[in-house]
């Protein structure tokens, strides 16, 4: 089985803080990390650049990771983004389908936009706070479902972050 973790939730919900407390307890695993993505391409995360560009760095990881889980050189992979809007989590299921991932399970960091809100202003790099309302409305909009292509779907509450709980042996 050729695993994917597909993280969904809007900034400040604590999707880093989760994968790299995954990758803690199991370093084995891929980081495809779109801010990473921006970071190596354009030397800052926070710059949005060209998405084609992006996109594209996206898939090659993808086939990379998907090439380091068969020669057993990883367990899985970890897709760090918010995938906020339904078309683009079904275009990003599709295309990791087509690098050859058979297992894609969601992980919704289900946190208040109250608490994303407080998360991002104690961040060194902030996002516009009506950008995360936008990104909410998105989200409550079209909440993330199976049916858009998962295997699995697991909901975290952004409490069990603080709390530790939500770190269960994927």
């Amino acid at each position: 089985m050729i695993r994917l973790f597909f993280l969904i939730g809007l900034p400040g919900s604590g999707k880093s803080t989760w994968t790299n407390a995954l990758l803690t307890k199991s370093s084995d695993r891929a980081l495809i990390a779109t801010d990473k993505i921006r970071l190596d391409l354009y030397g800052d995360e926070a710059i949005q650049g060209d998405w084609l560009q992006v996109w594209q760095e996206v898939e090659q990881q993808f086939r990379e990771a998907v090439n380091q889980i068969q020669w057993g050189e990883r367990s899985a992979a970890i897709y760090d983004a918010t995938n906020v809007v339904r078309k683009q989590r079904r275009e990003a299921i599709a295309l990791a389908r087509q690098s050859g991932f058979t297992h894609i399970t969601g992980i919704w960091l289900n946190t208040p936009l109250w608490l994303c809100l407080q998360h991002n202003q104690q961040r060194d790099r902030q996002v516009p706070p009506d950008v995360i309302q936008r990104m909410s409305r998105c989200l409550q909009g079209a909440p993330p479902s199976r049916l858009e292509g998962f295997n699995g779907l697991i909901k975290i509450r952004g409490w069990e972050l603080e709390t530790g709980e939500s770190i269960v042996d994927l």
